[in-house]
C-alpha cells in the first residue's frame, strides 16, 4: 500500500505543477503581460515557456507513468469509471501539449529570434488557445478525480 501512496504523490505533484502553472500563466501572468509592448511581452513569454515547458515534460512523464502504474496495480477492470475518464482526458491534454511544443512554441521561438512580433503574436495566441482548452480539461479531470469517485 505504501507503493500506491508514493505513486499517488508523484501523480498529484505532476498535476499540481502542470495545471497550476497553466492557471498562473492564464489568470495572473497573461493579464499583467498584456500591459507590455509586443517586443517585451513576446520576449517575456519566450523566457517563461522556455523554463516552464521542460518542467511540463517532466510532469507529463510523472503523471503518465504513475497513472498507468496505479491502473495496473488496481487492475483496469477494477478501477473506477472516473479513473478511465481521467486517463482519457489526460491523454488528450498530453496530445494538446505536444501540439503546442511542435507547433506554435517552435513558431514563437523563431519569431522572437528574428524579432517578427506579428508572427510571434500569432504563435502566442495559438498557445493561449490550446492552454485554455487544457486548463478546462485539467479542471474537469480534477472534478472526475474527486467528485467522480462518488458515482
Amino acid at each position: 500500500m505504501k507503493h500506491h501512496h508514493f505513486l499517488l504523490l508523484v501523480h498529484l505533484v505532476g498535476v499540481i505543477v502542470w495545471v497550476g502553472g497553466m492557471a498562473f500563466a492564464h489568470f495572473c501572468l497573461r493579464p499583467s503581460a498584456l500591459q507590455l509592448p509586443p517586443a517585451q511581452r513576446l520576449t517575456l513569454w519566450h523566457g517563461v515557456f522556455g523554463r516552464f515547458f521542460p518542467i511540463v515534460w517532466a510532469a507529463l512523464a510523472a503523471i503518465g507513468l504513475s497513472g498507468f502504474a496505479i491502473l495496473v496495480e488496481v487492475g483496469f477492470a477494477q478501477a473506477p469509471r472516473s479513473w478511465h475518464l481521467m486517463a482519457g482526458f489526460g491523454l488528450v491534454m498530453m496530445a494538446i501539449f505536444v501540439s503546442i511544443w511542435f507547433g506554435p512554441w517552435q513558431a514563437l521561438k523563431a519569431a522572437v529570434a528574428v524579432e517578427s512580433w506579428a508572427q510571434g503574436a500569432q504563435a502566442l495566441n495559438a498557445i493561449r488557445q490550446r492552454v485554455t482548452v487544457n486548463l478546462v480539461l485539467g479542471a474537469l479531470t480534477v472534478v472526475l478525480a474527486t467528485v467522480g469517485l462518488a458515482f
